[in-house]
């Protein structure tokens, strides 16, 4: 008899009819699962098999627009979901309102990244503090995810957030666990190359139900719909930082295995939830998996060729709820990573950007553009990565020179490669920014949503001349659940510095790099914790929150933050920053 292995994922939900959902569960073996709500929508789909394991995308149609529905999840006429006994809230599906019925209906946005399941190399699996399993032991703080759901399930006047934007490093397949690293040594010798890291499609697998099978995040997830993005951890550290690092890692024994795995098990894990059910019907992938008795091998093709050549494949998307254009972009797998033409996006992939982005201009009153890697850091640290990326160029002796090497060796060592690493294609989406904020029909904001860098900021770019009529946020939160040390703290404070700036100048004056096409400034952070953003766009005003996850007996709280739920038994959330992002426009 099957049963229920992973999931319910609510995933896409249709904001232009209102009518219809997606899905997602793994079984335990082949199977039909059917998702029906109360309101009579439903929807069916046979499983489709990759390596061993069985999952579904079901397509639920039927929806009452401007409704909440609870729903079920059967496996033939069995209901595997919600499962007996639960302590949880219904799951349930709500269907948006059409824009052209409610043009001002707030749509609410949380956003984050960088969520390690448990602790790498040991501690408790689960958060701390949920008031809903045993105290934990975890050194890093409650997790946001489950401080999340502990309030949405404990506190019915809690409003829900209509979609959740998770923006990389969902698991951490280079930083696992002391269970999972016990898992994996009883099937290999961890003395072998990866040692503890994942190394096949498996392992990714057990990574992603450790991530998923956490009892608040599960039912969170199946309630509240997602969107996903990769970063480097979902693969490794430093993925596809320069074309000398994927030459060295391309020459391991272990890597094919792992980038092909890395990319199969994100495309069924996370990339299929992105698709509105109009991609998934002609996306011949999809089709071709989900007719084949196993599809490992068509899946393990694609990913392979995805690896070689990045110009053949998209991850990047869109997404439009209503007046909200929510544009996510792959900063990771699309480089182009010669010394000499470096790009984030190859030339196809920054094309279909800047079309997404650009495409019936006055038809949305705000552009969220969603990208692992923050497009504006503190200026220290931009000047260094602009500084970094001149040097490996040979602007100093050469591009085999001794600078070169040192600066190689620097960007593995800092992670010198976000946006400003790659001076051309932060000019090119600066620009894009620009002009999708300007001209007739321009949207009230622009937001660039990003994580990676485990800490929380706004940041505000000024044009010297031509600047966008929209207003322009850097929104950057993480991480969800993880860790900074405190001398990185310290950094992070000393490059918003002016002291920082100065020793940015002087980097950048010996590198000879360009001077950036745009200035900006720090508007609120650096803030640090376990931590989510929301954005709450009514109309063409925009509000934005931040809060932080803490235990109910922390009472060391900073001045600016305040309690903004009552104590849920262990793990709360505060608020610690709101303001409007639109005052006085």
């Amino acid at each position: 008899m099957a049963g229920l292995r992973l999931g319910p994922l609510l995933r896409y939900v249709d904001h232009s009819s209102g009518t219809t959902a997606t899905v997602w569960v793994e079984a335990d073996r082949p199977c039909t699962v059917t998702v029906r709500c109360e309101d009579g929508a439903s929807g069916s789909s046979p499983t489709f098999a990759v390596s061993g394991h069985h999952y579904a995308l079901v397509v639920v149609d039927g929806l009452t627009p401007g409704t909440t529905t609870a729903y079920e999840v059967l496996i033939g006429e069995r209901s595997v979901w919600p499962p007996a006994g639960s302590p949880f809230p219904p799951s349930t599906i709500t269907a948006p309102e059409p824009a052209d019925r409610a043009p001002r209906a707030p749509l609410r946005v949380a956003f984050g990244s960088c969520r390690w399941a448990a602790p790498p190399g040991g501690g408790s699996p689960f958060a701390a503090g949920s008031p809903l399993r045993p105290q934990g032991d975890d050194p890093i703080g409650p997790d946001a995810l489950d401080a999340l759901a502990a309030r949405l399930a404990t506190d019915p006047t809690a409003v829900r957030p209509d979609v959740l934007l998770l923006l990389g490093d969902q698991i951490y397949a280079d930083e696992t666990s002391g269970a999972t690293q016990r898992w994996i040594a009883g099937r290999r010798d961890l003395r072998e190359p990866p040692g503890p890291e994942v190394a096949d499609y498996e392992e990714y697998t057990h990574l992603y139900d450790e991530s998923w099978r956490d009892p608040e995040v599960r039912w969170l997830l199946s309630t509240v719909p997602s969107c996903m993005i990769f970063d480097d951890h979902d693969v490794v550290d430093d993925w596809n930082t320069s074309a000398s690092w994927r030459t060295d890692m391309r020459a391991t024994s272990w890597w094919h295995e792992r980038i092909v795995s890395g990319l199969m098990s994100y495309w069924v894990y996370q990339h299929l939830g992105n698709l509105s059910p109009a991609e998934l019907e002609s996306d011949p992938l999809y089709a071709e998996i989900r007719s084949a008795a196993d599809g490992t091998e068509a899946l393990r093709r694609f990913a392979a060729t995805a690896d070689a050549d990045p110009s053949g494949v998209r991850w990047s998307y869109r997404r439009d709820f209503g007046r909200v254009r929510v544009l996510v972009v792959d900063s990771r797998a699309a480089r182009v990573l010669g010394e000499q033409h470096r790009a984030m996006l190859d030339p196809g992939e920054a094309q279909w950007v800047r079309e997404a982005a650009l495409d019936a201009p006055g038809s949305y009153d705000h552009l969220l553009i969603g990208t692992s890697l923050p497009w504006l850091l503190p200026p220290l640290i931009h000047d260094a990565e602009a500084w970094d990326a001149a040097l490996c160029r040979g602007v100093r002796g050469g591009p085999d020179g001794r600078w070169a090497r040192f600066g190689e060796k620097l960007r593995r060592a800092a992670d010198l490669e976000h946006w400003a690493a790659f001076p051309e294609s932060f000019r090119e989406l600066t620009d894009l920014v620009r002009e999708a904020g300007g001209g007739p029909g321009a949207p009230a904001t622009v937001c660039v949503l990003s994580g990676d860098v485990h800490h929380a900021y706004v940041a505000e770019p000024r044009w010297a001349t031509g600047g966008p009529e929209a207003r322009v946020f850097q929104l950057t939160c993480s991480p969800v659940h993880n860790s900074i040390p405190a001398l990185m703290r310290v950094g992070f404070r000393f490059g918003w510095s002016r002291a920082g700036t100065w020793l940015g100048s002087l980097l950048a004056r010996h590198g000879r790099t360009a001077e950036p096409p745009v200035r900006w400034r720090r508007s609120g952070g650096p803030w640090f914790g376990n931590q989510l953003m929301t954005l709450t766009l009514t109309g063409r005003s925009a509000r934005l929150d931040l809060v932080r996850a803490r235990e109910t007996g922390d009472t060391a709280e900073p001045r600016e933050s305040r309690e903004s739920a009552p104590p849920t038994g262990g793990v709360r959330l505060e608020t610690v920053m709101e303001r409007s992002l639109t005052e006085g426009v």
